[in-house]
């Protein structure tokens, strides 16, 4: 663009950061990247989802050698867990998936990077460390932090964020877990089964808050069965320091008060979008606590400055980031007027079972005002979830007036891979009947998917109108057993 240093101006490198560059780069658009950590990547693979995963399979690991009697295996106990061993393990996955994030990398796609803390200078130049970076338009993919409450105290009291929480020196005996989301159930059930006594504090009655209460509930039911202590209902009145270790005084639905305290105390209270320093007033870009404020194409207030990932303040989820700057990409680039739809956004929060979800749930749909119906098949009935030993769980179906799928939660083993199927019945409008009649093998997981949707088509197929159909057309003879129906 004619008067600017560059076409497209990045400002982080995270997923969404990551993804607008290269497509842009590719294209031939004039691209700098500026990224304030030392490393691209973004808090997904240094600090979130790379790291969370790569510690949620050691600690499922080490809970099934301790488990082996449960498989008709001799039981032997395994040696406490050496965690110093497992960062070591972490930070391999992350450096190999780095590689793939690299200067390098961008650098023979075409884009530059650039390090450091960049501040708006008017709506079109940046300054960063003392250099100024004019550019056409921007995109602002800046992320987010761990969500600091406003307990007192806190802050004279060492806790623990996803930040630091992968690098520990040792296993803490006790963990303290502040907060009942995706963060804070999966890392209290990995903690938990290497070996930490481990304590939820949530101020709400129920866990993992946005999902469906009987599919949460039986997430708790597995973890507390595995040994963690869960405080629902509990407000904390304030947090200190005793000996060394932190704690928590929280106060129950009946005014009683009680202290936790443990050897260490992670906050997982949500996320907050990284805007300070970036000097959005000097930009002419409007925000507001939640985020940037964006319209339907992911523009700011200033048309040529976008926003995508969890500076949106919509979906905190990798997956979105990238969806986000596709969107973006379009509109800056191609100047297609694209929209977002998160309709059926899919999320999976990673404990045992995996509790995955596509468009609406029940809680969702009733305080919407939106009419469904709801097919359910358990895991108990999958011959290859028992032959595992995870008959846990079930899939749950919401369909419209028009037996159209309006989402699908599914509480149970790799369920944020059965998720996939209906991720494609969404995306390419697969009616029901082609998945009921779909050849899946077997045994495999993925037959549920299949057996639900031909649950809503049995009532069809088998009707009285297409028996009495057939009697007529071709004088078939009926039951053969003389038995009532089951």
């Amino acid at each position: 663009m004619a008067g600017f240093d560059y076409d497209l101006g990045v400002l982080g490198g995270g997923a969404a950061g990551l993804t607008m560059t290269a497509g842009a780069a590719q294209l031939g658009v004039k691209t700098i990247l500026i990224e304030k950590e030392p490393a691209l990547g973004g808090d997904c693979l240094h600090y979130g989802c790379v790291p969370s995963k790569t510690l949620i399979r050691s600690a499922r690991v080490y809970h099934q050698m301790k488990n082996a009697a449960r498989y008709g295996l001799p039981a032997v106990p395994p040696p406490p867990v050496e965690f110093s061993r497992l960062s070591a393990r972490i930070a391999g996955v992350i450096a190999a998936i780095q590689r793939h994030d690299s200067v390098e990398r961008f650098c023979r796609l075409g884009a530059e990077v650039v390090f450091g803390s960049a501040r708006f200078l008017d709506e079109h130049r940046v300054e960063l460390e003392g250099r100024r970076i004019a550019a056409g338009k921007w995109l602002i993919a800046t992320g987010s932090s761990p969500e600091v409450p406003p307990v007192p105290g806190l802050e004279g009291v060492p806790y623990l964020t996803n930040r630091e929480m992968f690098s520990l020196p040792s296993l803490p005996e006790s963990l303290l877990v502040l907060g009942a989301g995706p963060i804070a159930i999966e890392m209290a059930q990995a903690f938990r089964r290497l070996g930490s006594r481990v304590s939820v504090v949530q101020r709400s009655g129920q866990i993992l808050s946005k999902e469906d209460q009987d599919l949460a509930d039986l997430v708790m039911q597995r973890l507390q069965e595995e040994g963690v202590e869960f405080h629902l209902n509990s407000k904390v009145l304030s947090a200190s320091e005793k000996a060394g270790r932190p704690q928590l005084t929280i106060q129950n639905a009946q005014g009683q008060e009680n202290t936790l305290s443990a050897e260490q105390l992670l906050v997982a209270l949500g996320r907050r979008a990284n805007l300070e320093g970036l000097n959005l007033e000097a930009a002419g870009v409007e925000y507001s606590p939640r985020g940037l404020v964006l319209d339907s194409r992911l523009r700011t207030s200033q048309k040529h400055i976008y926003g995508a990932g969890d500076v949106t303040g919509a979906y905190q989820f990798t997956h979105a980031a990238g969806y986000e700057a596709g969107v973006a990409l379009a509109n800056a680039v191609f100047r297609l007027p694209r929209k977002v739809d998160y309709t059926f956004l899919p999320w999976c929060t990673f404990c045992d079972p995996e509790l995955a979800s596509l468009g609406l749930n029940e809680k969702a749909a009733q305080k919407a005002g939106v009419k469904y119906s709801l097919w359910s098949e358990e895991f108990a009935a999958n011959d290859r979830a028992l032959a595992e030993g995870e008959g846990l769980g079930c899939i749950k179906l919401l369909l419209d007036k028009d037996e159209r799928p309006l989402g699908v939660q599914i509480l149970g083993p790799r369920a944020g891979e059965l998720l996939g199927e209906w991720v494609a019945v969404a995306g390419g409008r697969v009616k029901l009947s082609t998945l009921a009649g779909a050849v899946h093998p077997y045994p495999t997981l993925g037959e549920i998917n299949k057996r639900v949707a031909g649950d809503v088509m049995a009532p069809k197929l088998f009707s009285d109108t297409v028996k009495n159909g057939l009697k007529f057309f071709f004088h078939t003879k009926g039951r053969a057993c003389g038995q009532e129906k089951p």
